[in-house]
């Protein structure tokens, strides 16, 4: 806006064109220059409309008011009749005019032929907004090409733009999901994004819990603010268009043909020209609006009697035999919303597919319509497994607990009987408690229960993690190929439940094979009821992470992101739990804390991994680590209170809560904790997490578990355990140069957390021997490593030097140009953050360094 005020003030151009797609902000943006500049300039003002784009000189009507009707068509007169009503302006005080034209691509050729040579002859300066398409009337779209105009392209938000204007906005921590989810609804849209903004948080969908906001729910599409815009844009829009955007939104994604059949090929091509509507690739053509919400907003303003009508002329010109995924789902939603009847099959095709797109209150209430009783059980599972993604897990085990059985001859029947097993156990039940209720419904209604028995064994021995017994029921499966009982959902969770026990064992990278063998069985399970593609990346992830292959893991993690955006809602939560036990074990403390904290308020909401107790240990341990009393209190009740999670991962849960404790309290009872774990026959047989709990007591400063560390990290597989083992050597010899060299060796392996302990013990033991200055230098390579990790300070008991003042990469950039004279708002302009952020930084960065104001700032620099 400041660069359209300075083009407009200057007087360096007589045009500035302001171009953007519909709700972008055009009007906003003019509208804040003139309010800006009215003080200076005399201000007119033009609204272009569509009702009046046939009319010549009809939107010049209110300033040629004294001409006649033969005067009124002529251009000349029109001109003439323009110049005075500025020369009579300009007589009152002396100022110059500015004539703000809103909606200029609306102009008839004939009115834009007049601005056109008013801003030539230089007797006003027009600012007019437009849309790109259809565009600028040709008179002043040559003006630009002619130079004698500026034009300024205005852009929907970006993902950055979007989460900063959240920051500014909502008081508190926004995590990535309720940023992803803003900026997916609002697709960039600033009057979208208002209006959201507005109604989820009226509704109570958007809520701030424990400082952070979350989305408890579906963005609301019937809230009054969305409701005003579209009303403000129908109201600029011609009956054939209006009702155009209705059919599309009703149907959408509907034939292109079957909407030009009904409203005409150049009502689409106008709306297709203004982006309010968007063409999907393929035969046949298909049409949607440009915005989900918009669509259900549009949706909201039809009445029922209404909606009938316009089903009923859709139907007269649409082949039922076409449609296919959300076509069809959206076909039955409609019909069921005008009160007609639906066909069972029919019902089911379309919650199937609600479901596949986690349209879970849609697949729910399709699926309970259902009559048929053939049908009733897998509409039953449909209903459980919405529920489920909703985190209603006891509505969710009740409805399975009544479908499991009926399906058991169908190809969705161990899908369904997995589902209430996770179902039950979410609610706290064990797992051996629902196997018998298995067994005798199977022994009651006298059925095989082969494959039921098979597939409730395999999970147990996942539960427990044992790893010969599942390594010999996965040969079995393996040998028996696909011809067994269970199929490919016994096969991909036998491999994928190994995968994880040899993670815990100390073999993650026959883990990884395993569980790359659970991913090759998961093409034949699209669709299916349970959740096996996020269940193997979770296996897959483990194992990468218990390898030390921090990148492979982040690869696998941003990949599924990138490729089940519909699922997004549901597994974020599971999935920042996994970034966040990355980067804790990757010793970027600071960086986990800001994902595990929104991640633990996510998975309170929703938790289909049953990640909770685990997320709940880990944000506690980060937190006692940084020193956050208060969120480290909270987070230990909340630990205490979840139900117990997988038993896998009950030993590493115990154990970062074990050393929380004693970062909180400092009173050995905590170390004592974890070194009562390690003596127990759990530990004993997992390996890999014992050297987990290992490294945690030598990082809270117990140096007796050296030797036991390299003990065990030398029957560990992967990267982390002999890099562990590499450190764990090196210290104990404790010569200077081996130090400094192992700790290079590590950081350039991106072991960044190990390398700084090696260099703090370098610092140490050169000081000892009266090398100070590469004492110092060892220092300076410590403090390195900290800044790389993102530290604000590091608590260990075997950092040799206090560490210098850390300052973040953000305060270090405002910070340079602050030093180099830059103003706030000008800093903000140039790391593109609001003033109020660039604020909050330099108070931080002044707290840090000491001084008072930024005049201080370059000699209290850290050198």
């Amino acid at each position: 806006m400041d660069r359209i005020c300075n083009l407009v003030r200057n007087g360096t151009s007589h045009a500035v064109f302001v171009m953007a797609g519909p709700g972008i902000g055009k009007s906003a943006v003019t509208d804040a220059v003139t309010e800006r500049l009215a003080g200076h300039l005399n201000v007119v003002r033009i609204h272009a409309s569509s009702a009046l784009s046939g009319v010549p000189f009809g939107v010049l009507t209110p300033y040629t008011g004294e001409l006649t009707a033969e005067e009124s068509v002529s251009p000349v007169a029109v001109l003439r009749s323009m110049w005075s009503y500025f020369e009579k302006l300009k007589a009152g005080n002396g100022s110059a005019v500015l004539l703000a034209v809103d909606d200029a691509h609306h102009l008839d050729e004939a009115s834009a032929g007049v601005l056109a040579e008013l801003i030539s002859a230089g007797w006003a300066t027009v600012l007019a907004a437009a849309r790109p398409r259809p565009g600028l009337p040709q008179p002043l779209e040559q003006l630009w090409y002619d130079g004698l105009a500026e034009r300024v392209d205005l852009r929907p938000l970006n993902r950055e733009q979007i989460e900063e204007v959240l920051a500014h906005v909502l008081d508190g921590t926004v995590p990535a999901a309720t940023v992803d989810a803003m900026w997916s609804a609002s697709s960039g849209n600033p009057r979208i994004l208002d209006a959201l903004l507005h109604d989820s948080a009226e509704a109570g969908v958007l809520a701030k819990r424990n400082g952070i906001w979350i989305l408890l729910g579906d963005l609301p599409a019937d809230g009054p603010r969305l409701a005003a815009v579209v009303a403000k844009d129908h109201l600029r829009r011609g009956p054939e268009e209006q009702e155009a955007l209705k059919l599309i939104a009703l149907a959408g994604p509907v034939g292109r043909k079957v909407i030009e059949d009904i409203s005409g090929a150049a009502v689409v091509r106008s709306l297709l020209d203004q982006q309010m509507i968007v063409e999907t690739p393929g035969v046949p053509a298909e049409l949607y609006l440009w915005n989900a919400l918009f669509a259900g907003a549009i949706r909201n303003t039809v009445s029922v009697s209404r909606s009938l009508q316009l089903l009923e002329k859709v139907k007269a010109h649409q082949d039922p035999g076409l449609l296919q995924g959300e076509g069809r789902l959206r076909s039955v939603e409609w019909a069921l919303e005008c009160g007609l009847r639906v066909g069972d099959d029919e019902l089911l095709a379309a919650a199937k597919v609600a479901l596949l797109a986690y349209r879970n209150h849609s697949a729910r209430s399709i699926a309970a319509k259902i009559r048929n009783p053939a049908l009733i059980p897998l509409a039953q599972a449909v209903q459980a497994r919405a529920l489920y993604n909703e985190g209603s897990y006891q509505e969710a085990a009740a409805l399975l607990d009544e479908c499991w059985l009926p399906l058991a001859g169908d190809p969705q029947g161990p899908a369904a009987l997995v589902l209430r097993v996770s179902a039950h156990q979410a609610n706290g039940r064990l797992l051996a408690d629902v196997a018998e209720d298995v067994e005798r419904a199977i022994a009651q209604f006298g059925q095989d229960g082969s494959w039921q028995a098979e597939l409730l064994h395999v999970l147990q021995l996942g539960a427990e993690a044992n790893v010969q017994a599942l390594g010999e029921e996965v040969d079995r499966i393996r040998k028996r190929g696909a011809a067994g009982s269970g199929g490919e959902p016994l096969r991909a969770l036998a491999e994928a439940l190994l995968a994880h026990a040899l993670a815990a064992a100390g073999r993650p990278v026959q883990g990884l094979d395993a569980a790359m063998m659970a991913a090759s069985e998961l093409p034949p399970l699209e669709g299916s009821l349970f959740f096996f593609p996020e269940f193997v990346l979770g296996r897959l992830v483990s194992n990468y992470l218990a390898m030390g292959e921090w990148e492979s893991a982040e690869r696998e993690l941003n990949g599924y992101a990138a490729g089940h955006g519909a699922s997004a809602a549901i597994f974020d939560g599971s999935l920042n739990v996994l970034r966040g036990y990355s980067l804790l074990r990757q010793g970027r403390m600071e960086r986990a804390y800001q994902v595990l904290l929104p991640a633990v308020e996510a998975l309170r909401l929703n938790d289909p991994l049953q990640l909770y107790r685990f997320g709940t240990a880990l944000g506690y341990y980060v937190a006692a680590r940084l020193g956050d009393a208060e969120q480290a209190r909270r987070l230990e009740q909340d630990h205490k209170d979840a139900f117990a999670g997988g038993p896998a991962h009950d030993l590493l849960a115990e154990a970062y809560v074990a050393a929380g404790a004693e970062y909180t309290a400092r009173d050995g009872k905590g170390l004592a904790a974890l070194q009562t774990l390690m003596t127990t026959p759990e530990a004993a047989a997992r390996a890999g997490n014992l050297l987990e709990v290992l490294a945690m007591c030598w990082d809270l400063g117990d140096p007796s578990v050296i030797p036991m560390v390299q003990t065990v990290a030398r029957g560990v597989e992967g990267r982390w355990a002999e890099a562990l083992l590499t450190l764990a050597t090196a210290w104990e010899n404790a010569d200077g140069d081996t130090l400094m060299a192992t700790a290079a060796s590590l950081e350039e392996a991106a072991f960044v957390n190990l390398a700084r302990e090696a260099y703090a013990r370098a610092s140490t033991v050169l000081e000892q021997a009266g090398e100070r200055r590469r004492s110092r230098q060892a220092v300076a390579q410590r403090e390195k490593c900290d800044h790389e990790l993102g530290e604000r300070f590091r608590e260990g008991r075997f950092i040799a030097a206090a560490p210098a003042v850390h300052l973040t990469r953000r305060e270090q950039d405002i910070v340079e140009l602050a030093v180099q004279g830059l103003t706030d708002r000008e800093i903000a302009q140039r790391l593109m953050v609001s003033v109020r952020t660039v604020e909050g930084h330099l108070y931080r960065t002044y707290v840090k360094l000491g001084v008072r104001s930024r005049d201080e700032l370059e000699t209290a620099l850290p050198k």
